[in-house]
């Protein structure tokens, strides 16, 4: 997509991070965002920073009343790009319910109840776009991401079989999956984060693939997520040895 003007993109999870700085590129390209999330305060921060027509509609995706109270005020829209997500450090060895529970219903469930209001408009529209973001954790199973290496792969088979079963119907679904990103949420990792990047140029990852109609999904950065596209390739043996 070349041309952004006039056309009315929803951004749910996108008060702070890489929401906020993806809804600065499509609000400079000239659409008019939607910025939702729990945080009402930051989402009117965000939409009074941004150059472009905009508006705030708080929602919290973990309850379907919320969902759909926002989707009726949201209105008809062109796109939907889901960001929202949270994450903690956890391995089977400490689980945390609570947490290993909301990882799983913000990043995934949370997205499949705004999509339940999202989809069957495009579809009897006959047009729309959808983008979903999983993460390069969510190609194989990795040590201490309970909750959150799950979700991302539901995310991740989610937007595939969408994208199977929309193929023809003038609905485009995309996938992101980026690496570490510098936000609140990583500042909880005790580890190294190789090619940890900034919001901003996750999102302008992000923008391109949007703007890139022959494309599906795009994995970045692009030199560290051949490790885990290629991961795929060891037999159970050898991958366990590697990073269990």
């Amino acid at each position: 997509m070349s041309d952004w003007q006039g056309k009315r993109y929803w951004l749910v999870g996108a008060s702070e991070g890489l929401g906020a700085a993806l809804a600065a590129k499509l609000s400079a390209a000239g659409a008019e965002v939607i910025v939702s999330a729990r945080n009402a305060a930051r989402c009117d921060a965000v939409v009074a920073a941004l150059p472009g027509r905009a508006r705030a509609v708080p929602v919290d995706v973990r309850d379907e009343a919320s969902v759909k109270a926002a989707a009726e005020a949201v209105g008809e829209i062109d796109g939907m790009v889901y960001l929202a997500g949270v994450y903690w450090p956890m391995a089977a060895t400490a689980w945390r319910a609570e947490e290993a529970t909301a990882m799983a219903d913000v990043n995934f469930t949370g997205a499949v109840r705004v999509l339940g209001h999202v989809v069957p408009g495009m579809v009897a529209r006959g047009r729309g776009h959808i983008v979903l973001t999983g993460s390069l954790s969510g190609f194989r199973g990795l040590p201490g991401a309970i909750g959150y290496g799950a979700s991302k792969a539901g995310i991740m088979s989610l937007a595939e079989s969408m994208r199977a079963d929309l193929w023809r119907s003038g609905v485009r679904v995309q996938l992101a999956n980026p690496g570490f990103i510098r936000t609140r949420l990583t500042e909880k990792n005790d580890f190294a984060m190789p090619f940890i990047m900034p919001p901003e140029a996750a999102a302008q990852e992000i923008f391109e693939l949007m703007c890139d109609d022959a494309s599906f999904q795009r994995h970045f950065p692009r030199l560290f997520s051949y490790v885990f596209r290629l991961s795929r390739l060891l037999p159970d043996w050898a991958y366990y040895r590697i990073f269990a």
